[in-house]
């Protein structure tokens, strides 16, 4: 399965390619997606940088339908191809910032490559990119049509600068090479299954330091900042939406729009752990951003995901036992999984809720 060659060679012309990432959390969940929709053959591609082989275990790797390469996307790839999600790039600060360069090279190249690839097969491409381009945002919520308020020399700038980077290239080869089918979401705050407990981000911060006994800590004051927050089965979703729409390229917001505040967050999960957690303060970490919540500027097509994965918004009306859109975690493992919600609203074609435990649905 796997390969070291510099230059790795696909030749068994799959449809589907999920470049870089797809061992990783998002990764390999659209994979899963990819393959139980049918119809189609995958093949993913990652060195595991940050990725892990497991993810893929007793899920795609059990599929007849599904390839994993081991392949750097810095190299030059080949194949023949219909669609290709390119997602290569660390997504978490601990990940990113420990090797600032190569998470560079990796928005660039890999992002050169991918399109090289695409302008050769005539294979569309969907870009992943981020909230984080918008920088520190001096507009809440942040439309697409937002510029940003970014710092190109701060400790984080290597991953937002780098899907910046990655978004012109994106542009540029629709713009300049004619044959060249690109969409762009920019990804907001995501959680769930396969997110690593170390992986840095509040989510699986807060669970890991509950789950065993720890203070919860909260960044920058009493926890009254806000985010958002979307459950990972609506964010792929969306990705496949727009991958599928004829007439949108981007960029596309893909997240939340509902916030939950950073104290709520830390109560929930203390409860839902099993006890309550004290919440102790620490400074703002250095060029941390603020506040991420995505707007939607009209226009930019119908691939809009509006879900509530993380809603703390009071109880089931049919009953159940916790608040919608939040399940409890069962238990702390090396890669922390999430149980998923049920409860989710997605745009295309039509809205719906369903509930948390009941499944229910309404509208």
């Amino acid at each position: 399965m796997g390969q070291d060659r510099s230059r790795a060679e696909i030749t068994a012309a799959p449809k589907v390619l999920v470049t870089g990432g797809g061992a990783g959390f998002l990764g390999s969940h659209l994979c899963d997606a990819l393959l139980a929709r049918g119809g189609c053959e995958v093949v993913a591609l990652d060195n595991l940088m940050s990725g892990h082989r497991e993810n893929l275990t007793g899920g795609a790797m059990a599929q007849p339908g599904f390839r994993f390469v081991e392949q750097d996307v810095c190299e030059p790839f080949f194949g023949q191809f219909d669609r290709i999600y390119h997602l290569a790039c660390p997504a978490s600060p601990s990940a990113y910032q420990a090797d600032p360069i190569a998470t560079a090279r990796i928005c660039f190249l890999g992002t050169l490559n991918t399109l090289d690839l695409a302008r050769a097969t005539g294979a569309r491409v969907l870009l992943a990119s981020t909230s984080e381009v918008y920088g520190d945002p001096l507009v809440h919520p942040q439309s697409e049509d937002y510029l940003g308020n970014v710092n190109t020399t701060g400790p984080r700038a290597c991953y937002d600068e780098g899907k910046r980077v990655a978004e012109t290239l994106a542009f540029d080869y629709a713009r300049h090479h004619g044959g060249v089918e690109v969409r762009v979401a920019r990804i907001f705050n995501t959680y769930g299954p396969r997110m690593h407990r170390d992986d840095g981000r509040v989510v699986s911060n807060f669970v890991t330091q509950a789950l065993e006994g720890r203070d919860i800590t909260l960044f920058g004051g009493d926890g009254s900042q806000s985010r958002s927050f979307c459950f990972y089965s609506d964010l792929v979703d969306g990705l496949l939406r727009l991958m599928a729409l004829d007439a949108v390229c981007g960029p596309v917001n893909l997240g939340n729009p509902e916030e939950l505040s950073i104290a709520e967050l830390a109560r929930l999960i203390g409860v839902l752990t099993g006890g309550p957690s004290r919440a102790s303060k620490i400074r703002l970490a250095t060029g941390r951003p603020g506040p991420a919540l995505p707007g939607h500027q009209p226009g930019a097509g119908s691939a809009w995901l509006d879900a509530s994965g993380l809603a703390a918004g009071g109880p089931c009306p049919h009953d159940c036992p916790f608040p919608s859109g939040v399940s409890p975690p069962r238990r702390l493992s090396p890669a922390y999984r999430i149980s998923p919600p049920r409860r989710r609203r997605v745009t295309l074609p039509r809205w719906y809720t369903r509930c948390a435990w009941c499944g229910r649905n309404s509208r």
